[in-house]
C-alpha cells in the first residue's frame, strides 16, 4: 500500500463523539479519541481554554505538556456538541453533573450512547453518576468507564486498561471499538452500579494511603490499609447491591491500587499534603483541582452509619478531615479494633460425597 494512501477502514471507522469537561480526564479521553481517528466535539465551559485548545493543541491548564493530535473541535456550546456525536462521554466533576445533564437534557436524541467517566457520589440521595443518567436522560443508552486509569499516563501512550459497564451488549461494543488501541484496552462488565461505585469508594482509601506515605508508615502498613479498604469498600457496596467479584477486577483493587500507590492520583496528593500538617482548604488549594474523595467521604460516612456498615477507615478518616482528631489518636484507635475476618466472600466448597 502506498504510504499516503488510508486504510480502508480507518475512515469507515470514525465516529463523531463529544467529550464533555475540559479536565484532565476529559483531555485524556479526547486525545485518545483523536488519535484513533474520531472527529472529538471537546465541550468545557471556558471559552479562553477552548480558544488557547484550537491555536495551541494543548489545554495548558490541565496538560501543559501535551499536545493534542486529531481532530478535535473545542467548544463552549454543549448543545452542538452533544447533537453532532454518536456517542457523548460525560466528565463533569459530581458536583455539577446533574445541573449540566438537565439543562440540556433536550439536545440528546433516543438512543444516543451516553457514558459517565465520573467517579463520585451526587449528596441527594446518594445518586452514583449512571443513576443520574437513567433520571435525566431515561431516552439515552447508559454505561460507565471505571478503572485504574491516571490520566497522566493514558497522555503518555503509557499501557492501560479501563472497565465499561453497561446492561446493553451494543453500548460495551460501541465503547471497546471506540478507545481500545494499542496502549489501551477495554473489558467489559454488566454490573454497572459495582463498577461505578468501586471508582467513587476508591478516592476515599487513596486520602488514607497518602496520609500514610506522609508519615513514612513501611510497606506491610501501607499493604494493610490497601487491603482492609478493599475489604471495607466491597462490604458497603455489596450491601447496595453490587457483585462482589466485581471488587476483584481492574475498577476494584486495580483502580485502588493505581490510586493508593501513585502521587500522580489528585486524592493521594491532597492526603500526602495533610499527613504533613497541612489543612484540609489548604490541601485542596494546592492542588488546584478538584478531589472527589473529600466529597464522597462525607456521604459514605452518612450511609454507612445509616445502613449500619462497619467502615473504620471511613470513620477514622472523617474525624481527622472534619473533626481535627488527631492522625496517631485515629491510628492506635484503628489498631485496638477488633479483629474481623480477613477474607469476608468466600465462596462455599462442594463437598463431594463418596
Amino acid at each position: 500500500m502506498p504510504e499516503d494512501q488510508t486504510p480502508a477502514n480507518e475512515e469507515a471507522n470514525s465516529r463523531e463523539v463529544a467529550v464533555l469537561g475540559g479536565g484532565s480526564f476529559g483531555t485524556a479521553m479526547a486525545k485518545v479519541l483523536g488519535e484513533n481517528g474520531h472527529i472529538v466535539h471537546f465541550w468545557m465551559r471556558d471559552e479562553a481554554q477552548a480558544e488557547e485548545i484550537r491555536s495551541t493543541k494543548i489545554n495548558r491548564r490541565y496538560m501543559p505538556d501535551i499536545v493534542l493530535q486529531g481532530d478535535i473541535r473545542p467548544t463552549t456550546d454543549l448543545a452542538e456538541a452533544v447533537r453532532q456525536a454518536e456517542i457523548v462521554l460525560v466528565a463533569i466533576p459530581s458536583k455539577a453533573f446533574r445541573t449540566v445533564i438537565r439543562e440540556h437534557s433536550t439536545e440528546f436524541r433516543d438512543g444516543q450512547i451516553v457514558v459517565s467517566l465520573t467517579k463520585g457520589i451526587e449528596e441527594q440521595g446518594f445518586k452514583l453518576m449512571s443513576e443520574i443518567l437513567l433520571e435525566e436522560l431515561p431516552r439515552c443508552r447508559s454505561g460507565v468507564l471505571s478503572g485504574p486509569n491516571l490520566a497522566g499516563e493514558i497522555v503518555n501512550r503509557e499501557l492501560t486498561a479501563t472497565v465499561i459497564a453497561a446492561k446493553d451488549p451494543e453500548v460495551r461494543r460501541a465503547v471497546q471499538d471506540l478507545l481500545g488501541c494499542e496502549y489501551l484496552r477495554v473489558y467489559a462488565n454488566v454490573d454497572v452500579y459495582g463498577v461505578e461505585l468501586a471508582g467513587a469508594l476508591k478516592n476515599i482509601y487513596a486520602i488514607v494511603a497518602g496520609l500514610a506515605s506522609a508519615m513514612d508508615m513501611g510497606e506491610n502498613a501501607r499493604a494493610m490499609l490497601i487491603t482492609r479498604g478493599l475489604a471495607e469498600m466491597s462490604r458497603f457496596a455489596v450491601s447496595l447491591g453490587a457483585n462482589p467479584m466485581t471488587f476483584m477486577g481492574l475498577a476494584g483493587v486495580g483502580d485502588l491500587i493505581a490510586t493508593c500507590t501513585s502521587s500522580k492520583s489528585r486524592n493521594f496528593r491532597v492526603g500526602y499534603a495533610l499527613g504533613k500538617g497541612k489543612k484540609l482548604d489548604e490541601a485542596v488549594k494546592e492542588l488546584g483541582q478538584v478531589a472527589e474523595g473529600i466529597y464522597t467521604l462525607k456521604l459514605v460516612r452518612e450511609k454507612s452509619e445509616a445502613i449500619g456498615i462497619y467502615m473504620p477507615l471511613v470513620r477514622g478518616l472523617y474525624e481527622i478531615l472534619y473533626n481535627n482528631a488527631s492522625i496517631n489518636a485515629v491510628i492506635n484507635s484503628l489498631m485496638m479494633a477488633v479483629q474481623n475476618s480477613d477474607v469476608e466472600f468466600i465462596l462455599p466448597r462442594t463437598i463431594s460425597q463418596s
